[in-house]
């Protein structure tokens, strides 16, 4: 969003970002969470919801979709919903418990 040249360099470096070193632990994992976070909501602060992004990693999501910091973030609340719902639906197949029924 913020064209971070650091930032987008590592993403030439790192094939495997998703992945978890082995033998992270939870603590670990968390604190990154909340590190990285910090760095967006710090960005996000600074930033004109409506200022156009000042990048855009087309090699690897091709044409600009999203155009603004407004666009980033409603992007990023419709993915954090649909894969919390994900989460819920795999958690509901292993207990068996439903938390909201719509009758």
């Amino acid at each position: 969003m913020t064209g971070d040249p650091a930032v987008i360099e590592d993403l030439d470096r790192i094939d495997d970002a998703w992945q978890l070193a082995p033998g992270s632990t939870d603590a670990e994992v968390l604190d990154r969470y909340r590190a990285e976070s910090a760095l967006a909501d710090a960005a996000v602060s600074a930033s004109d919801p409506d200022a156009p992004l000042a990048w855009w990693p087309h090699e690897l999501f091709g044409e600009p979709h999203l155009h603004t910091l407004r666009d980033v973030l409603l992007h990023v609340i419709t993915e954090t919903a649909c894969h919390a719902g994900h989460l819920d639906a795999a958690r509901e197949l292993i207990d068996g418990r439903r938390w909201l029924v719509l009758t």
